[in-house]
């Protein structure tokens, strides 16, 4: 770092490239926070987490036990280990026993993009409830035909105040917070939709992805997308069946001796009737059997199944431009659900099935938090106060 502060001193680094090397090389230092602790009061598992936008400084949490949470992460509630811990609790907590709670499982809970005085959730309820932050009450509920899945508001937006919200329906419903009522709906996907996000640099513009393998991008002021990312020409055709996670069943499913090929499109119109629609893949009756099983509970994109082994218990973080993982991050006992980069303080926030909030935050070292003064009473230490005479 003194490196990079002496070149930049000698004009040999530019601002903004000083910038940029110093926020990498402390978000390449992430580790376990030290000095930062959340009190998670949830007793499900952690499926949505955000930082406020405007601030910085609340951070929104919502839970498979249908409860949410809000912490201020700038002002502790309590210290422990001699005042070097700050322990954060919940300034606001809305659980089942609230009159105007939520039901069900909170899938996602966002923030009003311009004012912490609003927040907005969805849950497996079927409903998306925009809360005044003050008062703990729901001012706007919108019935949904299925569960909710994600929510996104627009941070760029000044000509709408719309909510878009993906659901196991196969219609993105956008919600308008000043008439209280749907928009419009986009039409396109051929099953539910799992995300949902607004452009960074449109307001207009929507990005959509579904269980039927499409990612579509949206013009909300036209009718219908206008591009189409499929690379496996998922769409072409009928959804293929949800195969077990094994290599082997599935490697058997798709691949057939010539023999066999004559066979299994003989025996394809006899399946026609049980099942709707004639297959073109051959496989064995049983991995079909299993493969519907499956697929009549489906999950959350957070609410990753016992047999999801790949994400357990770590977080990894990804290099853009090369797609190679930069750093794993492990802390969870359990899944991971959700994280959220804090840009203000430069801290990682991630949340999984162990019901716990884990703050991850570039090296500190305990004599520098001492240095800063007493943390309890918010007051220099005597060595930093002022001694000069009136």
């Amino acid at each position: 770092m003194w490196k990079e502060i002496g070149d930049r001193e000698s004009g040999k680094l530019r601002p903004n490239s000083f910038i940029t090397r110093i926020r990498s090389n402390r978000v390449s230092s992430l580790q376990l926070s030290n000095h930062k602790e959340i009190v998670s009061p949830h007793r499900g598992a952690i499926n949505s987490l955000q930082v406020d936008l405007t601030e910085g400084r609340y951070l929104l949490s919502g839970a498979s036990d249908a409860s949410l949470a809000v912490y201020d992460i700038q002002r502790a509630t309590d210290y422990d280990g001699g005042g070097l811990i700050a322990k954060h609790k919940p300034i606001l907590l809305v659980d089942k026993q609230h009159q105007n709670g939520h039901k069900f499982a909170i899938s996602t809970a966002i923030w009003y993009p311009i004012d912490t005085g609003l927040f907005v959730t969805g849950s497996y309820d079927h409903h998306v409830n925009v809360w005044d932050t003050n008062t703990t009450q729901v001012v706007m509920d919108f019935k949904m035909p299925g569960k909710v899945y994600r929510t996104a508001m627009s941070s760029l937006a000044t000509s709408h105040m719309l909510i878009a919200t993906a659901t196991e329906d196969v219609q993105v419903r956008l919600c308008d917070m000043a008439s209280g009522a749907f928009s419009h709906t986009l039409s396109g996907h051929r099953d539910g939709i799992m995300a949902v996000e607004w452009s960074t640099s449109s307001e207009w513009v929507l990005v959509t992805g579904g269980c039927d393998g499409a990612i579509r991008l949206w013009d909300i002021r036209r009718a219908g997308c206008f591009s189409v990312l499929d690379q496996s020409h998922s769409q072409l055709g009928r959804r293929p069946p949800l195969l077990e996670r094994s290599t082997t069943k599935v490697s058997t499913s798709k691949c057939s001796l010539p023999g066999q090929t004559s066979s299994a499109k003989a025996r394809a119109p006899q399946r026609k009737g049980s099942s709707g629609s004639g297959s073109k893949h051959s496989g064995s009756s049983r991995i079909l059997r299993h493969a519907k099983g499956s697929a009549k509970q489906r999950l959350h994109p957070g609410l990753l199944s016992s047999q999801d082994r790949a994400t357990a218990h770590y977080g990894a973080a990804f290099d853009v431009w090369t797609g190679k993982a930069s750093m794993t991050l492990h802390g969870h006992y359990e899944h991971v659900n959700c994280c959220w980069y804090g840009a203000h303080d430069q801290e990682l926030y991630t949340g999984g099935n162990d019901r716990q909030i884990l703050i991850w935050s570039p090296p500190k070292l305990i004599s520098e938090d001492v240095d800063e003064g007493d943390r309890r009473t918010g007051q220099p230490l005597a060595v930093d106060q002022d001694n000069w005479s009136d």
